[in-house]
């Protein structure tokens, strides 16, 4: 097995997306290669209802597709295809924008008034940006998870772990996307194919990350490697990105961990890209919002 080295550790940013939703934005709307096929991850985490609850009105979205994982709270939707709904705590809804579809998500927190999710952006290939929309809303209850011997607990969103399959599939990009929990002061080695780009956006708890120079063997003192310069720490609202390699070890600390890891293969294509459309060409882009103001953006109907 090969480490994956790490090439930098990221804080996750204060922004201001939709009608005023206050997040953190860990990645997006700058150099895609190093995160391809993945455009975008925002953690938008509250506990101040007027934070949030303006939402996400009425907006397009052409070319790629979003995945929204709601831990607290929920998010109610609604879309230019007639469908609406609502992802619960511990849902996934996958949405395939394809060719174009108009929509709008607005959070509402739980009872304590806290609302907690994330959403994430993966483009859609040059051969399937305009493919028909859909949707994969997954119910919390759907979500696999597994119990590994020293007590660390993923749950498969898609991708196979331990014998353990996510119920989202079709995906171009193949995604592999799971939510780790690694209980204080465990070291646990996970496996990523050396052939895809990943990144762990960890949210709860604090670690450190195996630097592909350190050997499997480095005795540790306490929850953290006898010699820190062979890994990195990462805590609260950190985005690990990691190169190649077939194997992603971390030491949970005190607290334990608790994590996103996210894998895909990359899509290698040019991008163009405005806002919430995503296209290969400035060409196509402009296309795009031409059709949005005069009216032709939607290509499939209900």
């Amino acid at each position: 097995m090969s480490l994956r080295p790490i090439k930098r550790v990221i804080k996750a940013k204060p922004t201001v997306e939709g009608a005023g939703v206050r997040l953190r934005r860990a990645f997006g709307f700058g150099a895609t290669e190093e995160f391809d096929p993945f455009l975008l991850l925002d953690d938008f985490r509250n506990e101040r209802p007027e934070d949030y609850r303006a939402g996400f009105p009425w907006h397009p979205h052409r070319g790629i597709e979003t995945i929204t994982y709601v831990l607290s709270g929920t998010v109610a939707h609604g879309d230019s295809l007639g469908n609406k709904g609502t992802v619960g705590a511990g849902d996934v809804q996958w949405m395939t924008a394809g060719s174009g579809i108009i929509h709008q998500e607005m959070p509402r927190g739980d009872e304590h008034g806290r609302m907690h999710g994330f959403q994430l952006w993966a483009n859609l290939p040059s051969a399937l940006k305009m493919t028909s929309p859909r949707y994969q809303d997954v119910g919390s209850a759907d979500i696999p998870e597994v119990t590994d011997d020293d007590g660390t607990m993923i749950r498969v969103i898609s991708g196979n772990v331990w014998g353990a399959t996510g119920p989202v599939d079709g995906i171009a990009a193949e995604p592999h996307y799971i939510d780790v929990s690694v209980p204080p002061g465990r070291r646990k080695s996970l496996a990523v194919e050396t052939t895809r780009h990943a990144f762990a956006y960890v949210f709860a708890g604090s670690g450190r990350f195996c630097n592909a120079s350190a050997p499997l063997d480095v005795p540790t003192e306490g929850v953290g490697w006898a010699d820190t310069s062979l890994s990195e720490e990462a805590d609260n609202r950190s985005l690990v990105l990691f190169d190649r390699g077939d194997e992603v070890v971390v030491q949970a600390g005190e607290r334990g961990i608790r994590f996103l890891l996210v894998s895909g293969k990359p899509i290698e294509e040019p991008v163009a890209w405005y806002g919430p459309i995503v296209m290969n060409t400035q060409a196509e882009l402009q296309e795009a919002f031409a059709e949005f103001q005069a009216g032709t953006f939607l290509k499939h109907g209900r």
